[in-house]
């Protein structure tokens, strides 16, 4: 039986024209994070199964992760994101790192769940976090870099929408309005993380269902769903409007308007599914009818360094996935055109490979990206090859081209053909290279 030409479910195969795509966004990634004073890490893939367990959601730990055990016995996972890592990272050397501490990581994350459009089993994910700062202005920092790099994209503002929200709010209501105790908190929170994925009947349902008897003739259920249509602070119920979380979020939204981000909103549905979220957490959302979803988002976690025996350090990241970001831009029309990272293709005319090698050098030592076709076939199926391989330009050497030092070079968009030295056509290629 022949052996399958399709990847694994779920992962891709990146051909030229595709790592293209992902290397330019990986390369905005990097110019506008780096631009914050951002700097880069990394990370094994392979992670102890144990750092996920108290870490990150059940729903991630108990049904997504790629777990198995090693040669040693021991029970590893495959990284399904990389927030538990960089908080390892950070509490092993908690007190050499410099606060506040800025670092990026772009790994290669994997999840077992259903492939489907924004989701598959293999992605990568730009990570961004601020460490050391427990002030709204490190919220404020990292939705700005997340903004940053939408514009970064030519996005219009129009095109997304940021919307905040605050789980020591959502808590503080739970707890303190609604009176209900840690086990149904931690149940609400993870229904009203879902309810938009489900019918309003079922979320209504499943949410009476949490409450008791008592709490429900109480009017706990209209009270949470009066909660969850709030579309400002300002409306929120009068015993909330004095919580510290309240007049965080404020200056947190002050400042996202003096830093003229106009998209960002108040949801008090967001609740972002990890278990580690503290305090604010943000969404970025596509507004077109036609991708109309979340594309990334992150929040504060606190409590994450210390659970690793160390003092707690504050903290404040998000993640970015590739595979959202490139529906995004698909679906905005916002891919720029990518050319081949090679300048120009050359073509030997008869037997001077050997006789070519010092003109070849000295181009390449000028500076040119330059494949060059050594198949000794005739120049037309060689030039057959340069345009399929998507070249603008080819360089034609022969036996007179080495005698007179003038190449052949021949734009293959226009048919234009021109003789130059090696300098000028270096210049030419140069020129074509920086439009």
């Amino acid at each position: 039986m022949a052996l399958s030409t399709q990847p694994y479910k779920g992962a891709r195969d990146f051909y030229p024209e595709d790592k293209r795509l992902q290397k330019y966004m990986f390369k905005m990634w990097r110019t506008v994070v780096e631009r914050y004073g951002y700097e880069e890490y990394d990370a094994p893939i392979i992670e102890p199964f144990e750092l996920y367990l108290s870490k990150t959601s059940e729903e991630v730990v108990n049904e997504q992760t790629y777990s198995f055990e090693d040669r040693g016995g021991r029970k590893v996972t495959l990284r399904p994101e990389m927030t538990p890592t960089v908080s390892r990272m950070v509490a092993a050397k908690r007190q050499e790192l410099a606060y506040p501490l800025r670092w990026y990581s772009l790994p290669n994350l994997w999840r077992y769940e259903r492939p489907q459009r924004g989701r598959l089993r293999e992605h990568w994910q730009l990570n961004v976090d601020i460490f050391g700062i427990s002030g709204p202005e490190a919220d404020h920092e990292i939705i700005q870099v997340a903004d940053a790099i939408m514009q970064a994209f030519k996005a219009k503002r129009e095109m997304y929408e940021i919307k905040v929200n605050s789980r020591k709010l959502v808590n503080a209501f739970l707890q303190d309005t609604l009176g209900v105790d840690a086990t149904q908190s931690q149940s609400l929170v993870r229904l009203i993380d879902r309810m938009h994925k489900i019918d309003h009947a079922e979320f209504v349902a499943q949410a009476d269902a949490i409450f008791s008897p008592t709490q429900r003739d109480e009017g706990k259920s209209d009270q949470l769903f009066t909660f969850l249509k709030s579309d400002s602070l300002d409306s929120l119920p009068d015993n909330l409007q004095n919580h510290e979380s309240i007049n965080e979020l404020k200056k947190l939204m002050d400042m996202l308007s003096g830093s003229r981000i106009s998209n960002a909103r108040f949801d008090p549905t967001l609740m972002r599914g990890f278990d580690y979220y503290s305090d604010i957490v943000f969404e970025v959302f596509d507004t077109d009818a036609e991708n109309n979803r979340s594309m990334f988002g992150g929040g504060r976690y606190d409590g994450l360094v210390g659970l690793f025996g160390v003092e707690p350090v504050p903290t404040v990241g998000f993640g970015m996935g590739d595979v959202t970001l490139q529906n995004f831009l698909e679906t905005h029309k916002l891919v720029p055109e990518l050319r081949p990272e090679t300048d120009a293709y050359l073509i030997l005319v008869g037997h001077v490979y050997a006789a070519a090698q010092k003109t070849i050098a000295d181009l390449r030592e000028m500076g040119i990206n330059m494949a060059v076709d050594m198949s000794g076939r005739k120049p037309d199926k060689q030039l057959k090859s340069a345009v399929k391989n998507g070249a603008h330009f080819a360089i034609f050497i022969g036996e007179k081209e080495l005698a007179d030092g003038q190449l052949v070079i021949k734009n293959l968009h226009t048919g234009k053909e021109e003789r130059h030295g090696a300098e000028r056509t270096v210049s030419i290629l140069k020129d074509y290279r920086q439009k």
